[in-house]
């Protein structure tokens, strides 16, 4: 059976080569998840190619890229990524935007992502995706004289959003199929940003049931070995926190002084670089100690049965989807052979493969 509810994120942290990504693939499909995320990071995990090699691998896996970036790419090189990924899957593919890294952007010399320009970019993608000739655009998204791809296809792939903030989770609500949340989201936090995306999608003329709402839930039991379940949880959290620990917090609602400590103690300082990637054991254990433990609590850890009660409960909050995130397919066995028993039966015949529809 598969379990269209339930996804994976491919290659999950910092992987020094894509090739483990195929041995995911075929795991995951005699596992039965139902879909696969594809981040991206500028190295080994560029979107389009892994995509494409998930297309070829599978043939039941929905594939979606949770995130990459509409400014990386010119609009028909994107719009052509997903046509290609649409036809090559038959409709598995759905297309995830997000807004990337600031500093990072900074550093390359690319503006900042705005709302404005992912509403934009949305439309556009849907009229090419039609097929129709775009003359002329003018907008966030950029200037155009002319656009068109000419596949034929004259139908919509579906569109998600990895949102965090009230304006992107409401444009995800308003102009998305589907929205991506974040990790370590507190339960308040998970269920107001629900109730965000579904009141945007009602004010916009949508069904809000049409959403599909992914909670992304770090799920590390106690059956993977201890250093790892270290890397993976506060390893994570802590380049979360390196990365863009303002809007966590404040997302969270969680203590801003709590986050000046963190980032001012020797534990993150002496660590030249992203902590998930580069830090010791040892090291972790010591950024462990600057991380309130309430901030490491929203994740699935423990044993199975105690795995389950935690995706279970993204459910009851209001998530349609749940990605299991931080682990293999092979680690996530145990959790997801625990879980099937317990699936409410019925609750998800509704749901497409493809993670956007």
């Amino acid at each position: 059976m598969q379990l269209n509810e339930l996804a994976f994120y491919g290659m999950a942290g910092a992987a020094r080569s894509p090739r483990g990504l195929l041995d995911e693939v075929r795991d995951a499909e005699r596992i039965g998840f139902g879909s696969v995320f594809l981040s991206e990071r500028f190295n080994v995990k560029e979107a389009v190619t892994l995509s494409g090699a998930v297309g070829a691998a599978s043939t039941t896996l929905g594939i979606a890229t949770g995130a990459t970036n509409h400014n990386t790419r010119h609009p028909i090189v994107t719009a052509s990524f997903a046509t290609t990924m649409d036809t090559l899957t038959d409709g598995r593919f759905a297309l995830g935007f997000g807004r990337g890294i600031a500093p990072l952007f900074n550093a390359f010399g690319l503006k900042p992502i705005t709302t404005a320009q992912l509403e934009d970019i949305a439309v556009l993608l849907r009229k090419l995706w039609q097929d129709e000739m775009v003359f002329g655009h003018d907008g966030p998204a950029g200037n155009y004289p002319f656009l068109r791809v000419d596949w034929g296809g004259g139908k919509t792939i579906p569109l998600m959003l990895t949102a965090f903030g009230p304006n992107s989770l409401a444009l995800g609500g308003r102009v998305y199929d589907g929205v991506i949340l974040h990790t370590f989201f507190t339960d308040e936090t998970l269920a107001r940003c629900v109730e965000t995306v579904r009141d945007a999608a009602e004010q916009a003329g949508r069904d809000p049931d049409s959403v599909r709402i992914w909670s992304c839930l770090a799920t590390i039991g106690d059956h993977i070995p201890y250093e790892v379940r270290l890397k993976k949880t506060v390893g994570r959290l802590a380049t979360y926190l390196q990365a863009y620990g303002d809007l966590m917090v404040e997302t969270n609602n969680w203590d801003p002084a709590a986050l000046a400590a963190f980032r001012s103690s020797d534990a993150v300082t002496r660590v030249p670089g992203a902590i998930d990637d580069i830090a010791t054991t040892e090291q972790l254990e010591r950024v462990a100690e600057v991380i309130p433990a309430e901030w490491l609590a929203p994740a699935a850890t423990g044993t199975p049965d105690r795995c389950v009660d935690t995706i279970q409960r993204q459910f009851d909050l209001g998530a349609t989807g749940v990605i299991l995130h931080g682990a293999s397919p092979a680690e996530l066995e145990p959790v997801v052979d625990a879980y099937r028993p317990r699936r409410v039966a019925g609750a998800f015949d509704h749901l497409s493969p493809n993670p956007g529809r």
